[in-house]
């Protein structure tokens, strides 16, 4: 057996990983080809001030910035759909806001700047049984709600006024999966980190549409190599002892400079 695997704390990280490059690649290939590749990172930033809400009032961190972040994924496909605000300027509002509040809120909260910090750039040590459990439910719920609105999604996804005159649910599908995007991006913050996630969302799908010939085709690769960057990082973040959410995302990194080597 790989010494790897005789850590309890380390299985446990490389399960929840496993999940994560499901769902993430999964959701992020919808989003990227909206042009919404940018919303991963702005429901990190709110789901940190989620995350300093939970430590200043004493509750489960996660638990805290799960209905927050859900909440202003809601708000942000809101204001995309009634075009208050252009998408671009949202996701920048939400971005600088949710991490304004979440410094605010961690250095009010006496003694927790250390858990914060493990939220911004993930910590594999902290993945305990009830997460995976939690990421698990999560996970088969984002794959039964795609797998059953595939084909809905994926006209949304290249033109959603053409997929309202087909008769698909297009606001609901829209909130749906904002909801869905939010709800994984907590679940990933201590594997990944907030402030990686995003990368590890759009990396993958942007090398696999280097090689792939359809959107499915896409949506798999993007998962394998999600999963190699997963295995890889926490493997390099155990035997060198560096931070895992740096190392998967350098991962995906080293496997995207290498698709522009063979495929220019």
């Amino acid at each position: 057996m790989p010494e790897i695997l005789q850590y309890g704390f380390m299985v446990r990280a490389l399960i929840a990983g496993l999940l994560i490059a499901l769902t993430i690649p999964l959701m992020g290939s919808f989003l990227v080809a909206r042009r919404y590749s940018l919303i991963a990172d702005s429901l990190a930033h709110v789901s940190l001030a989620g995350i300093g809400a939970g430590l200043l009032l004493g509750f489960s961190p996660v638990l805290v910035a799960v209905p927050v972040t859900i909440a202003g994924s809601l708000l942000l496909e809101y204001l995309r759909q009634n075009k208050r605000i252009s998408g671009e300027a949202s996701l920048a509002i939400l971005m600088s806001g949710g991490l304004a509040i979440a410094v605010v809120l961690a250095n009010l909260a006496r003694g927790a700047r250390t858990d914060f910090s493990s939220y911004l750039f993930g910590s594999i040590t902290t993945t305990s049984m009830s997460d995976i459990v939690t990421l698990l439910i999560a996970t088969v719920i984002v794959l039964l709600v795609i797998g059953s609105n595939y084909r809905a999604l994926l006209h949304i996804a290249f033109d959603e006024s053409s997929a309202r005159i087909a008769g698909y649910k297009v606001s609901l599908l829209n909130y749906v999966l904002a909801a869905m995007t939010a709800l994984i991006v907590v679940l990933s913050l201590r594997i990944v980190g907030g402030l990686l996630i995003s990368a590890l969302l759009v990396i993958p799908v942007i090398t696999a549409s280097r090689f792939a010939k359809s959107f499915m085709q896409t949506v798999i690769i993007a998962m394998v190599i999600a999963v190699i960057a997963v295995v890889v990082g926490l493997v390099l973040a155990f035997y060198v002892g560096i931070a895992a959410g740096g190392a998967i995302v350098i991962s995906a990194l080293a496997m995207f400079i290498v698709s522009l080597l063979l495929k220019p």
